[in-house]
């Protein structure tokens, strides 16, 4: 099992390496995002096949995942010159790969919208909060961005992957606000035990 976990994971990689290539030949804006965001959520997925790859159990200590899909965002910042804070506080434990899977995507997609349309090229702050009980894992992502714009959340593919992964898949909940003080925050709700 670690062996295909491996392999997929390799499969992944290659996949998103031929996104990035595709998209260093593509002229038109909208094609280059599109391909990046694209290989942005296969890597995502690659970083859980590969810390499934490292051991015996069918679940994946998903501190260490989420850390890695941050340290891969980040990249996003430096493409906007903005130098952008990444913080964690909490756990999200170990989870199973069902529910690891589709949320590295999801927190993948909500953090690289933080840098991208709540920071744009401003420098600033990207925070995630984590609590988990035996029972449910409460998540918020906060950014000290723009905010939404019209206090609306946008209706492109990655909010609608977004949603159909944490309401759908993970029968969680997820809302989007902007407080008082600015930027935008996310809070999710996932049932896990």
């Amino acid at each position: 099992i670690r062996e295909i976990h491996h392999r997929v994971k390799n499969n992944l990689q290659t996949v998103a390496s031929l996104l990035r290539i595709q998209g260093r030949r593509s002229k038109s804006p909208e094609t280059l995002e599109a391909l990046s965001d694209a290989g942005r959520r296969v890597a995502a997925i690659a970083v859980v096949h590969d810390s499934l790859s490292e051991g015996l159990a069918q679940d994946v200590n998903f501190d260490e995942v989420f850390d890695r899909i941050v340290a891969m965002v980040a990249e996003l910042a430096a493409g906007y010159n903005a130098k952008v804070t990444n913080l964690r506080i909490g756990k999200f434990g170990r989870l199973p790969s069902e529910i690891a899977t589709p949320l590295a995507v999801a927190l993948t997609e909500i953090v690289a919208n933080a840098i991208e349309h709540g920071l744009g090229d401003r420098s600033g702050l990207v925070l995630v909060n984590a609590v988990r009980n035996p029972k449910r894992l409460e998540i918020t992502v906060s950014d000290n961005g723009v905010g939404l714009k019209d206090g609306e959340v946008g209706v492109g593919l990655g909010t609608q992957i977004v949603r159909a992964l944490i309401e759908g898949e993970l029968r969680g909940t997820i809302r989007w606000f902007s407080p008082r003080d600015g930027g935008t925050k996310v809070s999710i709700s996932l049932p896990v035990g």
